[in-house]
């Protein structure tokens, strides 16, 4: 694993250190995924082409949380569960 430091100018552009960069060539794709604290880079080019339905399960998951931190939560048994889960 490599580490470095890079910053984000006045325009919102960052630098991705020399370093770092290696096998980046200009006019490759990079997708980015915020996730509270953290962001994610990856190379487009290296994503699975399963992607769509992970965003979406990444959305729906979400959704989800927030039902159940709002007390809206659903109480099922183990085997219905795995049911719904094979719906998605």
């Amino acid at each position: 694993m490599e580490i470095a430091i890079t910053r984000m100018s006045s325009k919102g552009q960052i630098v991705i250190p020399s370093e770092i960069r290696k096998g980046i060539e200009e006019g490759d794709k990079l997708l980015i995924i915020k996730d509270g604290d953290q962001i994610i880079l990856k190379m487009a080019s290296d994503l699975d082409k399963n992607l769509k339905e992970d965003l979406e399960f990444a959305r729906r998951t979400e959704e989800a949380l927030k039902r159940i931190e709002a007390g809206k939560g659903i109480k099922m048994d183990f085997d219905d569960f795995i049911k719904e889960m094979k719906k998605w």
